[in-house]
């Protein structure tokens, strides 16, 4: 005996589909929302005054000439290796982390090798770097994700 498909049935499989998708919209913006503040300045016309500060900032840091990559090595730490930058160059990291719960710190950087620098460890997962240089009355920033 072969049963036949109803409008119940066709009723049941909607509201089944529907309900699944409604409850993955709701939980993936329940997760959004609670990992992400939305907060990118505090004042967004005070930042767009400084704007052209910063332009003038950055084409000054890109004719210093100075690089950096940032990589984590195996013991976990925080390794920088430098390009052009002077033997006075003292670093700096700041580390945020871009999702979940905020976290920020600070590491003043080590200097191991003419050209590398490490931190203490870092925990395990992803972090945003801004690197900060000062030598010589100069000022450079970069920022690279790791994880």
């Amino acid at each position: 005996m072969q049963k036949t498909f109803t409008g119940r049935h066709m009723t049941a499989i909607l509201v089944g589909f529907f309900g699944i998708v409604i409850a993955v919209n709701f939980s993936v913006a329940g997760i959004a929302l609670h990992s992400f503040s939305g907060v990118v300045v505090e004042n967004s016309y005070v930042a767009s005054q400084d704007f052209n500060g910063w332009l003038k900032d950055a084409k000054a840091e890109q004719n210093l000439g100075w690089s950096a990559t940032a990589r984590r090595d195996a013991a976990g730490r925080l390794v920088v290796e430098t390009t052009g930058m002077p033997a006075s160059a003292k670093l700096t990291a700041l580390l945020r982390r871009p999702l979940g719960t905020p976290e920020d710190r600070t590491e003043v950087l080590s200097r191991i090798a003419p050209n590398r620098w490490v931190s203490k460890e870092l925990d395990a997962g992803r972090w945003i770097v801004r690197i900060e240089a000062d030598a010589d009355g100069q000022h450079w920033a970069s920022e690279v994700p790791i994880g």
